[in-house]
């Protein structure tokens, strides 16, 4: 089978594609023929070794000093189950599937193995190959945050960088709870966040948030510029600021924002688990969640992809088609 191999870390012609070996499913596994997956955020950060403040040394000897610990990079991706291996009880071949490995990721290939209760899921009938491979990554990751700032119906959320992959699941699942929205993002994207849910549109490029006052009571920071320190003057007594890409400073300030301000900050790592990436599914085949698809490019041209990705513009998710429904 093919692979994308991510040789070093650096710029999109630092990925390979290559001749890998096809794997067998041995007990509790399945084998899923990858129909679409996605480049997201993760996915370049992860080749670039480009991390947030302060977090350098950490994340290089989580992920591998020199170059990716794994090289085929792909954090969520969509498929049809080809084989399964001996005590599988959940799915069969043919059954069309979606699923997170998240950090573990490999989905950047044409085969993946999964454990049958590795975050691995029937794809809801109502979605495309590509919606389904686009529904994880952002929607878990706006999910857990939601969950942590426990936002409540009638309060008023601030969304910067709303129109991407996280920002636009947030929207949705902070107007299916019954809140108000207000997003940042450029002009263009207006439309789209308003169609997702938002009250009120910020263009960041002729009007700045940060001069408001104690106005609301979450703000989701979802592009890793504004700091909690950036950012508190806005929050209402009791508010929480979710730094989705903090760096360092914002995770240790953590430990006495609340104490000190009477404001919360919460940061670090999305948990990535099966209720929540079943929550998201369950809500998009009932036509509460919709993943936003910003294009599609083939399997081939992943390097393009990566390059797409870097510029900062995407709307929601890439996604990559690996195989053509037959």
């Amino acid at each position: 089978m093919q692979a994308w191999i991510c040789t070093a870390y650096g710029p999109p012609e630092v990925l390979a594609l290559r001749e890998v070996e096809k794997p067998n499913p041995q007990a509790g596994e399945i084998l899923v023929r990858i129909v679409a997956t996605t480049v997201n955020s993760g996915d370049v950060r992860v080749r670039a070794a480009s991390v947030p403040r302060g977090m350098r040394l950490l994340v290089r000897l989580a992920l591998g000093w020199s170059r990716p610990r794994q090289p085929v990079l792909g954090t969520e991706l969509s498929g049809i189950v080809e084989a399964a291996g001996e005590t599988v009880t959940k799915f069969r071949p043919g059954d069309e599937v979606f699923a997170f490995p998240g950090v573990k990721m490999g989905c950047h290939a044409e085969y993946r193995i999964l454990k049958e209760n590795e975050r691995v899921f029937l794809k809801p009938k109502t979605l495309s190959f590509a919606e389904a491979a686009s529904l994880s990554f952002g929607g878990s990751t706006a999910l857990h945050f939601m969950r942590k700032a426990n936002l409540a119906r009638g309060e008023k959320l601030l969304v910067i960088g709303a129109s991407g992959a996280v920002g636009s699941a947030i929207v949705q699942i902070a107007k299916h709870i019954g809140a108000e929205v207000t997003c940042v993002t450029s002009g263009p994207n207006g439309d789209l966040v308003r169609s997702l849910g938002a009250s009120r549109v910020i263009d960041y490029r002729n009007e700045d948030f940060k001069s408001e006052r104690e106005s609301y009571h979450v703000i989701a920071e979802c592009t890793g510029v504004h700091t909690f320190s950036d950012c508190r003057h806005v929050l209402k007594p009791g508010g929480r600021f979710l730094g989705i890409a903090a760096g360092l400073p914002d995770m240790v300030a953590m430990l006495w924002s609340k104490a000190v301000y009477g404001k919360r900050i919460v940061a670090g790592p999305a948990e990535e688990s099966s209720p929540l990436v079943q929550q998201i599914g369950e809500w998009a085949e009932a036509g509460i969640f919709k993943p936003v698809i910003d294009r599609s490019f083939p399997f081939q041209a992943m390097r393009e992809a990566h390059d797409y990705v870097d510029r900062g513009r995407k709307r929601g998710s890439v996604v990559i088609e690996v195989t053509p429904r037959s």
